[in-house]
């Protein structure tokens, strides 16, 4: 008996494969996969051609092998008991990389918020200038109204002091009070 195909997988992802004897197996481990998911059974075992597929899954994760003799099962049990095993005692490494792997994806998310926020203000500030250009032009025009009102007026002050200016000088000649 010998088994010639085993993986781990996270629902259907895969996560680690070893394929002892030549061939493809992707394509029957992916459907034991989605069988071992419909049914949600800690343990199955699937005849699909020449191999029979043998599964433990425990907590989502799903313990896969292939073995190529059908009347035994003993093997693959204690393989797959031996691989969960396994992992049970690394657990300690897992949950240090779970740690980084989430302080990573926390470090990502506050990254994108900042990016979030700095495009929101960056698109606050053309808002802003078109307001500041708009101001000016509207100064601008104020001014040139004041100036030309100040010149009208400027005008006027002109005129009435060189009408009463010429008509004292009038009336000073008229009545003889400045020599002609």
């Amino acid at each position: 008996m010998t088994i010639a195909y085993s993986c781990i997988a996270n629902g259907r992802m895969v996560l680690a494969e070893l394929a002892l004897t030549g061939g493809s197996y992707q394509e029957a481990a992916s459907t034991v996969l989605r069988l071992v998911l419909l049914r949600a059974e800690p343990k199955t075992v699937i005849q699909m051609g020449s191999f029979v597929y043998h599964t433990l899954f425990i907590d989502g994760i799903t313990y896969l092998c292939a073995s190529d003799n059908a009347l035994d099962t003993v093997t693959p049990s204690a393989f797959l008991k031996n691989v969960k095993y396994n992992k049970k005692q690394d657990n300690s490494s897992i949950s240090t990389l779970r740690s980084q792997v989430t302080d990573v994806k926390n470090a990502m998310t506050q990254n994108i918020d900042k990016i979030l926020e700095s495009e929101e203000r960056s698109n606050i500030f053309p808002d802003s200038t078109d307001d500041l250009q708009t101001a000016v032009k509207e100064s601008q025009k104020t001014r040139q109204i004041l100036r030309r009102i100040w010149w009208k007026h400027f005008k006027k002050i002109i005129i009435i002091t060189v009408a009463i200016l010429l008509s004292i000088i009038i009336i000073l000649l008229t009545t003889n009070v400045i020599p002609i």
